[in-house]
């Protein structure tokens, strides 16, 4: 384990070192003019007149008398670790991180538990029995993977597709149910869109739909987690279209600044719904810009199981014992359409998507390695499979029936005593039921 912590550590260093490297800079320079803490408030170096060298205070660096401007390929080709190729192999003894057997089965059924999950519920908005539905295909990997990675107690924001995130926790089948049946049972009490799951218990913050709010909310949260010396660190997911937003800025710009234990993984997929990559950014990436905030950052294969965990598992040792953000872009492949609202074969080939389907996928990498070591069968597989099917299928029909909840709930958590507007918003309500009820199912709902 050692080894491999070495080597990932080596691997946040070629990528913050990357772009000193490429203009010559040596590291000390770089990153010597640090502010240092003197009891709590920061101060800059002290101001020496008398040095040939700049004393700006808004970075560190040396003069030149030649005129040249950085090419924005200062920092590229950031490698992408891994652990195990297509195969399932593990390339480097060093970095396998010796999983038992136990949670490595485990990992493999969340990540398919997971895959037929999305199946069920995607047929079921395409038969218009719940509203919405977003599939998590082909990023299983950076969910279980990272997700394994952290202490329970961690707290985690999510974008709106990390349900296997969740999962691993001990979110129930049910619950999931629930949420986008929004029946009774819901946590949410029926109040958001399917897919925007949310769990005190398990110290997730529910999703909301506004893309990259989670971002800054995380930098606070993490703050407030360090003020308070919990040892605890907190996980922010989100995409590389997120990743355009100005919240993103804010985000990291503040986790840096203010020396938050904070982990900002990007699940880079390839699309921003039907933006590729190519005309989201210009730069190599979202790691690459980790170094400009003063971050450590690293790529990893988003498809590598363990290669998420190793990553994820020494960035939050790091994150907590030094108090520093990291940020961490997997590079992975959104195989499913971005949600039902979405066709994406208007924008990409199906040659492509079955690639990554057939040749590259995160499960059946997994699967490979499990089969290596006869831990895992084609009769294993066939059980699984039927009792995975049967346990989402039971939830799932357990969720249609229930009643959906009161219409009394539309008003009530904002205020600790009901408005006088909002009684009367409530008073209007049941007298527009009560004159049409034969236009409205009430029978459907929690009296």
């Amino acid at each position: 384990m050692a080894a491999t912590v070495r080597s990932i550590n080596k691997m946040y260093g070629v990528c913050f070192n990357a772009a000193r490297q490429t203009t010559g800079l040596k590291a000390s320079r770089l990153l010597q003019h640090r502010a240092f803490r003197v009891g709590a408030v920061h101060w800059q170096q002290p101001f020496d007149a008398s040095l040939e060298k700049p004393q700006f205070p808004g970075a560190s660096a040396e003069f030149v008398d030649h005129l040249e401007f950085i090419q924005p390929n200062v920092i590229s080709g950031i490698p992408v670790y891994r652990v195990m190729d297509r195969q399932g192999n593990i390339i480097n003894p060093s970095q396998d991180p010796q999983l038992s057997k136990e949670t490595v089965l485990n990992f493999y059924q969340k990540m398919t538990l997971l895959n037929t999950m999305d199946r069920i519920l995607y047929e079921s908005q395409r038969q218009g029995r719940i509203s919405f539905y977003m599939t998590n295909y082909g990023e299983e990997g950076t969910h279980i993977g990272s997700a394994a990675a952290l202490d329970p107690s961690d707290m985690v924001f999510g974008q709106y597709r990390e349900a296997g995130v969740l999962m691993y926790r001990g979110f129930p089948l049910d619950m999931f149910m629930a949420q986008c049946y929004a029946n009774a049972d819901d946590l949410g009490k029926g109040r958001q869109m399917p897919v925007h799951y949310g769990s005190k218990d398990l110290n997730f913050v529910t999703i909301s739909s506004p893309l990259a709010t989670q971002i800054p909310q995380a930098a606070g949260a993490a703050y407030a987690i360090k003020r308070e010396n919990m040892n605890r660190a907190v996980i922010c997911y989100f995409g590389e279209g997120a990743a355009s937003e100005g919240d993103a800025h804010a985000g990291f710009n503040f986790s840096a600044t203010l020396e938050c234990p904070l982990i900002f993984f990007c699940r880079n997929n390839g699309y921003a719904i039907s933006t590729p990559t190519n005309e989201q950014y210009r730069g190599d990436g979202i790691a690459a810009r980790g170094p400009g905030y003063g971050m450590l950052s690293i790529r990893v294969d988003g498809n590598d199981v363990f290669a998420v965990y190793n990553a994820t598992k020494e960035a939050r040792r790091r994150a907590v014992a030094e108090n520093q953000p990291f940020l961490i872009e997997a590079m992975t492949y959104r195989i499913g359409h971005h949600s039902t609202s979405d066709d994406s074969s208007a924008y990409r080939s199906v040659d492509e998507v079955n690639y990554w389907d057939k040749q590259d996928h995160p499960i059946s990498r997994l699967r490979h390695y499990m089969t290596a070591r006869s831990w895992w069968s084609e009769d294993d597989e066939r059980s699984w499979r039927k009792q995975s099917r049967k346990m989402v299928m039971e939830a799932f029909e357990k969720a249609e029936k229930r009643l959906k909840p009161s219409p009394e709930l539309m008003f009530t958590d904002v205020y600790q005593e009901m408005t006088p507007n909002l009684n009367k918003q409530r008073d209007s309500m049941w007298r527009h039921l009560q004159q049409y009820k034969e236009h409205y199912p009430l029978d459907q709902y929690v009296k």
